[in-house]
């Protein structure tokens, strides 16, 4: 669980960071500044996940396994888009504060999914 937690660290600091710079890049776009970043958080996460944290558990090569993990991140990534959508569209909330509570809520909460659905459909354990 430390290194899930390391490496979602470093997975959500490429989110904030991105999805902060992209948004002073292009102004009010709350859904895209939290896409690009997530696409990018998700392919550094897959990465780190299969050859760290789950080192130890089989991959049958079939290419099950990374598309799950990133239909799964798909969901995770919707649910960040939906706490920032609904601060800024919603709420009509569109400062800085309110944009990173948003998207601190939405990675909050797709990180909580994540890491039980990698454990569930992902990185299932080795077979005996």
């Amino acid at each position: 669980m430390l290194t899930f937690g390391f490496v979602g660290s470093i997975g959500t600091l490429i989110m904030i960071l991105g999805a902060n710079l992209m948004r002073a890049w292009l102004g009010d776009s709350p859904i895209t500044s939290v896409v690009v970043p997530g696409i990018v958080s998700t392919l550094t996460s897959y990465l780190a996940n299969r050859f760290w944290t789950f080192r130890h558990r089989d991959s049958d090569g079939s290419g099950r396994e990374v598309g799950t993990f990133f239909a799964l991140n798909g969901i995770g990534i919707l649910i960040q888009v939906a706490c920032t959508g609904f601060t800024y569209y919603t709420l009509g909330l569109h400062g800085g504060v309110a944009y990173n509570i948003g998207l601190l809520a939405g990675v909050g909460l797709g990180a909580a999914f994540r890491y039980w659905s990698y454990k569930k459909w992902v990185f299932t354990p080795a077979a005996s």
